[in-house]
């Protein structure tokens, strides 16, 4: 994708997919759901699940899979509060965008 992917815009991504699983969802399996949308790395997508961890937007916890620990994620109240918010703004804002790339005048 030529356009550069902000913070708030990965973090509202990141949440949108972990949001989608109920008992939560495993890193991997993050980054390759994200991937469907943007290309992202897993060293861009880690800091993001720790940063949305620390701001109490997620919770980890880990379980045993095939004899190793997998660490999944959940999404909390709050970071489900910051999606709502997250996807209002979106709203407005790639609406104003497609108005402006279909020649009509921003409302």
């Amino acid at each position: 994708m030529v356009f550069n992917t902000g913070a708030a815009l990965l973090d509202a991504i990141v949440l949108a997919v972990v949001s989608r699983e109920s008992e939560g969802t495993y890193g991997y399996k993050i980054t390759q759901d994200v991937r469907k949308a943007i290309e992202v790395s897993e060293s861009t997508l880690y800091p993001v699940l720790r940063r949305l961890q620390k701001d109490e937007c997620l919770e980890v916890y880990d379980m045993q899979y095939d004899g190793r620990n997998r660490r999944y994620y959940k999404i909390t109240p709050k970071g489900s509060a910051q999606l709502n918010l997250y996807r209002g703004e979106w709203k407005v804002y790639s609406s104003k965008i497609s108005e402006l790339f279909e020649g009509g005048a921003i409302s």
